[in-house]
């Protein structure tokens, strides 16, 4: 799965391969939104985890993985 998610004042986003289910994410997100902890927590697919800040979450986007085009292509 593709995780964006975007941080308030940030002109990028942050974009995360995770291995994990859309159902796990939201799970994980909502989780996070309900409680008092100050940071999102997210793993991805090599293990790596991702802290956001509750107070800079701005919005979680889960999509999945698009295959990358490489190369030109004739219409």
């Amino acid at each position: 799965m593709e995780v964006r998610i975007g941080v308030k004042g940030a002109p990028r986003e942050i974009v995360i391969e995770s291995a994990q289910s859309p159902e796990e994410i939201q799970q994980i997100v909502e989780k996070a939104l309900r409680s008092e902890d100050p940071a999102l927590t997210l793993l991805d697919e090599k293990g790596r985890r991702v802290i956001v800040a509750m107070d800079k979450l701005a919005y979680v986007e889960v999509a999945d993985a698009d295959s990358r085009r490489v190369g030109f292509g004739a219409l």
